[in-house]
C-alpha cells in the first residue's frame, strides 16, 4: 500500500512560497499534501485561501505549531524569524524546511543543529540552486578533468540595478538582509559545495549604487576564497555592470577553462507559470550554453560549445530527495551544517571587510 503523503504548512505567502515552494510540492502530490498556508494579511489580490481553496488558512504560525496533522513546516518569512519559527516548529515535532538564508548567524545555526539532533527531526535548508542547469553542468566538466587542476574559480551574480528599489526587507538593514545574504547564500553554496570550506576568506562588503536608500543594506560584495594548493576562487555580485550578457562562471585550470554566461531559466519560468513537467521547463536556450578550451598538443587550444545538461534535474529534485529522507532512505537534500558553514564565511567576510584584512578559518 502506498504511504500517505506528507501534511506540509508553507508559512509565508510572498514570492518564494508561490514561485519556489508550492509548485514544486504540487509537483510531487504523491509525497506531499499542501495542508495550509500561513498568510497574515490576505488582500483581495493576493489572497492564499482563494489561490488555494482546498487547503487550511491560517494567520498565524502558532496554529501551525498546534496542528497533530502538520508533518513538515517550510519557512519562507523574513530571515531575522527563521531562528525562532524553526525552533518552535521542531520543539512541535514538525520537519522544517528553511528558506536561505537560514538564520543569521552561526551561533542560531547551532542551537538549531542541537535542537534538531534532540527531537529526532529532519531539518534541511533551501538551497535550490545546487540544482540549477548551468550548476549541474560545470560540475560534469570539472569531474570529467579536462580542465586539469583547478587553479581559479569565478561565480558572478551581477545585474544593472541602478536605481535603488522601493523600501522592502531585502533592501533595508537588518540582520541577514543585504545581498550578500540574498544572492550571495547561494553561490556561497555552490562554492562550498564543490570545494568545502576555504582555509582564508577575504571580503569587500559595500554598497555601489550612487543614491542609496538610508538604512539601507549593502547591495555589492567581492569575496576571495583561498584554498590549499593555491586554488583561488571569486564570488561576486555588481549591480552596476552594463553587459547584455552577465558573466556566471570561469573556471581555468592546468589543462583549460570554461567559462558560462546567463543563469537558470527555471526561476523566469515559474515568474510566468511554467510549472514542472512543462515542456520546455528548465532546458536552457542554445544561445545560454558554456564554453570549453582545452590545451592539446603542442600548446594547442581548442575551443568548442559545451551543451548545458539535458534532460535537467530541476528545482524538483530538492523536494524528492527530501521526502526520501522523510521515509529513512537517504539524507536531506541541503544538511544544516552546510548552511552554517556557509554562515561561517559570511562571518568572516563581514570581519575581513570591517577590519580591512584577511580572516583565516
Amino acid at each position: 500500500m502506498a504511504s500517505k503523503p506528507y501534511n506540509v504548512a508553507v508559512v509565508g505567502y510572498g514570492m518564494s512560497a508561490k514561485v519556489f515552494h508550492i509548485p514544486l510540492l504540487l509537483a510531487l502530490s504523491s509525497e506531499f499534501k499542501l495542508y495550509g498556508i500561513v498568510q497574515r494579511s490576505p488582500k483581495p489580490d493576493d489572497d492564499a485561501s482563494k489561490d488555494h481553496p482546498d487547503t487550511k488558512s491560517w494567520r498565524s504560525i502558532d496554529e501551525v505549531y498546534t496542528d497533530p496533522e502538520v508533518d513538515v513546516v517550510v519557512l519562507t518569512t523574513i530571515p531575522e524569524t527563521h531562528h525562532s519559527m524553526c525552533k518552535a516548529a521542531l520543539e512541535a515535532g514538525k520537519h522544517v524546511v528553511v528558506e536561505k538564508p537560514f538564520v543569521t548567524t552561526v551561533a542560531e545555526a547551532d542551537d538549531l543543529l542541537a535542537v534538531a539532533k534532540k527531537t529526532g527531526k529532519l531539518l534541511t535548508v533551501y538551497q535550490n540552486r545546487r540544482w540549477d542547469s548551468d550548476y549541474l553542468t560545470l560540475r560534469k566538466v570539472l569531474a570529467s578533468g579536462s580542465l586539469g587542476e583547478i587553479i581559479e574559480f569565478e561565480v558572478h551574480y551581477d545585474r544593472y540595478r541602478l536605481e535603488t528599489p522601493p523600501d522592502g526587507w531585502k533592501s533595508r538593514d537588518a540582520p541577514g538582509h543585504g545581498s550578500i545574504f540574498d544572492l550571495g547564500t547561494h553561490k556561497i553554496d555552490q562554492v562550498y559545495h564543490t570545494f568545502g570550506l576555504p582555509t582564508k576568506v577575504t571580503g569587500l562588503i559595500t554598497t555601489q549604487r550612487r543614491h542609496p536608500r538610508e538604512g539601507g543594506a549593502h547591495d555589492s560584495y567581492t569575496l576571495l576564497f583561498q584554498y590549499p594548493n593555491a586554488l583561488l576562487v571569486t564570488v561576486k555580485t555588481s549591480l552596476i555592470s552594463a553587459e547584455t550578457e552577465q558573466l556566471h562562471f570561469w573556471v581555468r585550470g592546468t589543462e583549460g577553462s570554461f567559462k558560462k554566461f546567463g543563469v537558470d531559466v527555471q526561476e523566469d519560468q515559474l515568474k510566468v507559470g511554467m510549472r514542472p513537467g512543462d515542456e520546455g521547463f528548465g532546458v536552457e536556450p542554445e544561445g545560454l550554453y558554456g564554453s570549453l578550451t582545452t590545451v592539446g598538443e603542442g600548446g594547442k587550444m581548442e575551443r568548442k560549445v559545451y551543451e548545458t545538461v539535458s534532460p535537467p534535474t530541476t528545482y524538483v529534485e530538492f523536494y524528492r530527495l527530501f521526502a526520501e529522507a522523510l521515509k529513512g532512505k537517504g539524507e536531506v537534500p541541503v544538511k544544516a551544517e552546510d548552511a552554517r558553514d556557509c554562515l561561517r564565511i559570511i562571518e568572516a567576510a563581514f570581519v575581513s571587510s570591517r577590519e580591512e584584512r584577511t580572516v583565516t578559518l
